[in-house]
């Protein structure tokens, strides 16, 4: 499929909102944010996510914290940081705008 490269480069693109979106009103636990994004249809590797994450997290968008588990190792829990929250707010903005703008393309193009 010809679209597909700019499929994959439009939902890589949109991953880190996605993230910071799921981090906004809680800690979410590295497995949940897969399954999260798994069920958004946002299929997302470990290799794509933690190397994101980490980039997140020197850049003070994001924190974690260990959490004992009863059943093996300790569980790494993100939150968004003051820093976090204000970036989220900025892309939202701009997703909203950005989304409206396709939008009116699109209904433009269908017009014609």
């Amino acid at each position: 499929m010809k679209a597909q490269n700019t499929i994959s480069q439009m939902r890589r693109g949109i991953l880190e909102f996605c993230i910071i979106s799921l981090l906004a009103d809680n800690e979410v636990y590295t497995a949940e944010l897969i399954d999260r994004l798994k069920a958004a249809d946002l299929l997302v590797t470990d290799g794509t996510l933690y190397p994101l994450l980490n980039r997140l997290q020197k850049a003070d968008i994001l924190q974690y914290r260990f959490v004992e588990s009863e059943s093996g190792p300790p569980r790494k829990y993100y939150s968004l940081t003051e820093e976090g929250h204000a970036v989220l707010k900025d892309l939202d903005g701009a997703w909203q705008e950005i989304h409206g703008s396709v939008e009116m393309i699109r209904r433009g193009n269908d017009s014609e």
